[in-house]
């Protein structure tokens, strides 16, 4: 495909559309959305259900299991885990990748519909919403106060600025943290009752009797039709203390006399530390397909909106924000690409020594990518790191179309052509090389649109920027590149020819010159036009015949290796195995490179059942430590999230996952420069935990933006679940595991992923003897769960407050300072029987033991897990030791099944995507190259170059200490790409010169020569264009430098392999070759079955 001419004829036509380009490219920066990642599209949907005051068992076997069983019917259903605590039940479900979400939430919710109908009365609806690791907090809005409670900061951000933030686009708005719901409380005096011979059960029936909600009717009165409403509920809360409780008898009993009625709050199961202070905060998270920074920026916009709808005591602040982060990132990754556009264009400048022709080629690498943002901007991509990373990546390949083009018109200016001449005549030669080329690199990328999961949500971005690049950079280098050629290189030649011409004619000898060289070297010329170009300068032709030079010595190298090719290419066989087997081996592997943030993230267990007030002392003594370790000025912030959160707010469960009073988990943002490794913190904090707080177990997370999303939902890289239908089964052999984990020295926080053995007081009723006391279980229900609890989820009773308008509860309960011993709880009245009471000592035993405080379950099948974090490794070398010490534990008992999980299955799914795609990117190269020269050979010889490839990125990663993850399995790819399209063209013109009538050896060793300068440029221009990104220069760079670091390990090896073991290759397969084409047409004077007219006559 020629546009050479067409553009000749309508260079104005070129200059719009490049116009157009520019453009159009400030507008698609400008609306584009920018974030750290793609959209990862992993196909999650949460079901969160609450029933306060249900133990973990209940909870599982009552509704959980109804769930599961529901849900496997679900469409597209890939598996079904789930937690259950006391009052809460979180169930995930997971879909196979390509599965239609809209269809799968319906469905989702039309099966909760139908499971809700096999549980207890009182079920509420769950929340059922998407939640991937995609959706990520991005900061958190702090609500802070000198006067305020907690209680009063809740209420005002869950019903004044949640209803504000919910509203902004793409943001995930859970309810706040670290408060509980406001209610009206009424604390009932255990003594009081003792006194009066009642139960808090007849206060619940009083209140709920005397506090009713009504409708209003309406009565006509003349004209009018007013409604008739009715005081059953209370205005004034004072007014419940009027409420009798027992009447018909002297004296009345009223609930002044047994309670008292505060505006409160619900009672309180976690606290929110901001810098160690108690606090209210709203996480900013943002939708699974937002970009961080719009939503950030649109919570900082809002914020003023949100301070002035909470009292002026109250302040709205936005901490702990990751969009910086996020900004550094991306201009980090923007600085590498533009350093890499400089050294690339004083690499073009180098080798061409001539600015004009320089200026032309260099001028292609912004008009490319900017027509490749346009394109991205049209698909629907965002501006991110792989995006960004994938622009960065075609710098040095953008140059190669236009430096052949460029190059091969020096060439034939050096003929004495004019320069409108020497462009057309160079378009036609090189059109159907470059066209492959572009193909071959591009046909790299297209087994990432056939792959699944994260990885292909990873590639395809990249795999789009560099396409689209190259589809640019061939069009600019078949119309811009021409006719600015025309316009500026036409009053200047270079005084030698760069390299012979494209010709099907023998290629000269090394001692000959041609009369066009001769020509060109003249001092002055004369121009088509008349007029006369200056000569070149000393330096010019000094380079140019230094390059000349340098050139002879390498076609007498190629000849004094010609004899031996045999050895040069077994020696290149094996030397490129050796490294690909042995240092292969060698390399770690992960997801995706780790990157020090400055940010620390840790989950704490108190021992099992703590109060959370325990679990808040622990928590600041845990700070203390870390600042001390730190330095109290080198903290930014510091967050803390102790206890469960409130059986109101269920959904804060999917957000952030704890598993009973005694979890916290404590965030620390270190300011940007502090001298402080964090990987190396982690170790010195486990020793100082050990040595102050020997009973407290600790486990380190995700806490940065990047580890978050990459972690892919897992807490932990490794995790091991023991699951089968007996649970007493599960724990044992998990207890075999976590003992044998324990001794991996790379592993650290090894322990049980849940409480298997939290505090209970277990109160057993005598059914017999409550019987014949006439007390029935209800009651003894009611009124444990109002002393223990609150009646709120018994009973539910509201009191609307006119002042907003808002319904809240209306909760009996028992102050939790009073039933704090087992003599409390059997004191307990339970009901009243002639005029006497009846306590719970009288019809049950009391006393104390143990249930497991949480059940984990997988596609129905309770498990046990057990969690580890790992250090100074990589997750692909932990791994094998962790499969090897499962292996010597022996097989589990029967129907205990063990499984390893965390991140280490989605890195497995992630590198064996790659690695298909790596083999099937060279299959689609082999058959492209096949076709295109209508030869297997010529196809293998150009595909020989691959395992240098292969050789030489192993090597890099090798001697960088880089390990094998995404970034650098995408710059291998890319490296193949680039490797085989420079030996197309040496391959090219090595076989044109062999089909004129050369020897395969000759043949070779002039076709090296002669893309010895394009070949050279263009693989130095590309690996100075990476040099940036792999020395990870930006803020975080070391999220790309494997990428770079791929590329140009491959990428120098190939060349090396291209030019020194290629021709020896050609020399080989095409020693004995025919010069007759593989057509079967016999009219084609090519095909050895051609019929000349002469010979049909």
């Amino acid at each position: 495909m020629n546009l050479v001419q067409p553009a000749m004829r309508r260079p104005l036509t070129i200059v719009v559309l490049i116009i157009a380009v520019v453009l159009g490219s400030v507008l698609a920066l400008r609306q584009m959305p920018r974030d750290v990642f793609p959209t990862l599209g992993i196909p999650t949907i949460y079901v969160a259900q609450p029933y306060g005051g249900m133990d973990p068992a209940q909870m599982e076997g009552y509704l959980t299991y109804y769930y599961e069983y529901h849900f496997l019917y679900l469409t597209g259903i890939e598996h079904v885990e789930s937690k259950s605590i006391q009052g809460a039940s979180i169930i995930k479900l997971q879909f196979y990748p390509g599965t239609d979400m809209a269809a799968a939430m319906a469905e989702t919710v039309a099966y909760v519909n139908r499971a809700r109908a096999f549980m207890p009365p009182g079920t509420v609806p769950p929340f059922v919403t998407r939640f991937d690791a995609g959706s990520v907090p991005v900061g958190n809005l702090v609500f802070s106060s000198e006067t305020r409670s907690v209680a009063e900061m809740q209420d005002a951000a869950l019903n004044l600025v949640r209803p504000l933030f919910a509203t902004l686009p793409g943001v995930s708005a859970p309810p706040p943290f670290g408060g509980s719901a406001r209610a009206i409380v009424v604390n009932v005096k255990p003594d009081r009752l003792r006194a009066y011979n009642m139960s808090p059960d007849e206060i619940v029936s009083a209140l709920t009797a005397a506090n009713t909600i009504s409708p209003s009717g309406n009565m006509p009165i003349g004209k009018k039709y007013p409604m008739v409403p009715l005081n059953s509920v209370v205005k004034n809360i004072k007014d419940l203390e009027s409420v009798p409780i027992r009447t018909g008898v002297y004296p009345a009993v009223f609930l002044r006399d047994l309670a008292t009625v505060q505006d409160a709050s619900d009672i309180i199961t976690c606290y929110a530390l901001v810098n160690g202070r108690r606090t209210v905060y709203i996480p900013v998270t943002k939708r699974a397909d937002a970009s961080t920074l719009s939503v950030v920026n649109s919570v900082k916009e809002n914020l003023p909106k949100f301070q002035s709808v909470v009292p002026g005591d109250v302040k709205v602040s936005y901490e702990f924000d990751q969009s910086p982060y996020v900004t550094r990132a991306i201009a980090g990754l923007t600085m590498e690409g533009a350093l890499g556009a400089l050294l690339t264009g004083l690499v073009i400048l180098l080798f061409l020594r001539d600015w004009r022709s320089a200026l032309v080629v260099v001028l292609n690498i912004p008009l490319a990518l900017m027509g490749a943002v346009v394109a991205l901007w049209i698909t629907g991509q965002t501006i991110n790191i792989m995006t960004l990373g994938g622009l960065a990546l075609a710098i040095g390949i953008l140059v190669d179309m236009s430096t052949v083009a460029i190059e091969n018109i020096h060439t034939h200016l050096a003929q004495g052509k004019a320069i409108a001449r020497s462009v057309a005549d160079s378009g036609k030669e090189v059109a159907l090389p470059l066209l492959v080329a572009m193909f071959c690199v591009l046909a790299v990328f297209v087994p990432s649109f056939f792959m699944a999961g994260a990885a292909k949500a990873m590639f395809i971005p990249l795999s789009l920027a560099v396409g689209f690049s190259m589809v640019a950079s061939y069009l600019l280098a078949s119309t811009f590149v021409p006719v600015l050629s025309v316009w500026i290189v036409r009053s200047h030649r270079p005084p030698t020819p760069l390299t012979p011409a494209l010709s099907s004619s023998p290629m000269r000898g090394e001692g000959e010159s041609s009369s066009a060289s001769a020509k060109a070297e003249r001092a002055e010329t004369r121009t088509n036009g008349g007029e006369f170009s200056l000569a070149p300068s000393e330096g010019e032709r000094a380079g140019v015949k230094g390059f000349a030079r340098f050139q002879r010595r390498y076609a007498w190298f190629l000849r004094r290796i010609a004899p031996r090719r045999w050895l040069v290419v077994s020696a290149y066989v094996v030397a490129a195995a050796w490294v690909i087997v042995f240092l292969g081996r060698q390399l770690g592997t992960e997801i995706f490179p780790r990157v020090d943030a400055g940010q620390l993230q840790l989950r704490l267990r108190a021992p099992t059942g703590t109060h959370v007030a325990g679990t808040e002392a622990i928590a600041l003594e845990v700070l203390d430590i870390i600042k001390k370790e730190v330095g109290a000025e080198n903290v930014a912030i510091t967050l803390g999230f102790v206890g469960v959160h409130a059986p109101s707010y269920p959904i804060n469960l999917v957000y952030l996952w704890n598993g009973g009073s005694e979890e916290g988990v404590l965030q620390v943002q270190l300011k940007p420069g502090t001298p402080v490794r964090i990987e190396e913190l982690k170790e010195r904090l486990r020793k100082k935990f050990a040595e102050q707080l020997p009973d407290v177990s600790f486990s380190f997370e995700p806490s940065d933006i990047v580890s978050r999303v990459m972690s892919l939902g897992a807490s932990t890289p490794i995790e091991v679940a023991v699951s089968g239908p007996n649970l007493a089964a599960n724990r044992e052999f998990a207890e075999k595991v976590k003992e044998r984990l324990q001794k991996i020295p790379l592993l650290r926080d090894v322990r049980f992923g849940q409480a298997l053995d939290y505090p209970t007081v277990e109160v057993a009723v005598n059914r017999e003897r409550a019987g014949i006391m006439g007390v029935k279980m209800s009651e003894v229900s009611r009124s444990l769960v109002a002393a223990t609890s609150s009646s709120r989820f018994v009973v539910p009773n509201y009191w609307a407050d006119p002042n907003s308008g808002v319904a809240y509860q209306i909760q009996v309960q028992v102050p939790q300072s009073s039933m704090n011993s087992l003599e409390a709880a059997q004191n307990l009245p339970v009901s009243y029987r002639d005029g006497k009471a009846i306590l719970l000592r009288n019809i049950a035993s009391v006393k104390e033991g143990t249930a497991v405080g949480q059940y984990e379950r997988y596609n129905m099948q309770r498990m046990v897990t057990v969690t580890a974090n790992i250090t100074d490794t990589d997750l692909g070398r932990v791994t094998k030791q962790v499969a090897r010490a499962l292996k010597e534990i022996g097989a589990p008992p029967p129907k205990v099944s063990l499984a390893l999980r965390g991140q280490v299955v989605p890195m497995q799914q992630m590198l064996d995507g790659l690695q298909t795609g790596l083999l099937l990117a060279v299959v689609i190269i082999f058959l492209l190259l096949m076709a295109n020269f209508e030869s297997v050979k010529l196809a293998v010889i150009v595909v020989s170059t691959v395992p240098a490839v292969i050789a030489g990125v192993v090597l890099s990663l090798w001697l960088t200490h880089t390990t094998l993850n995404i970034q650098s399995f995408m710059g291998a790819i890319m490296a193949i790409g680039v490797a085989v399209a420079n030996a197309i063209l040496l391959v090219t013109f090595a076989e044109r010169s062999r089909m004129a009538g050369m020897a395969s050896a000759d043949s070779a060793v002039e076709g090296a020569q002669s893309r010895l300068r394009p070949i050279l440029m263009t693989s130095l221009a590309m690996i100075a264009g990476m040099a940036p990104m792999a020395l990870g220069l930006g803020e975080g760079g070391a999220q790309t430098a494997p990428l770079g670091r791929a590329v140009v390990g491959g990428l120098a090896a190939a060349t090396i392999a291209t030019l020194v073991v290629l021709p020896s290759v050609f020399a080989i397969l095409r020693g004995q070759a025919s010069t007759h084409s593989v057509s079967l047409d016999p009219d084609d004077p090519l095909s050895g079955h051609y019929v000349s007219p002469v010979g049909r006559n």
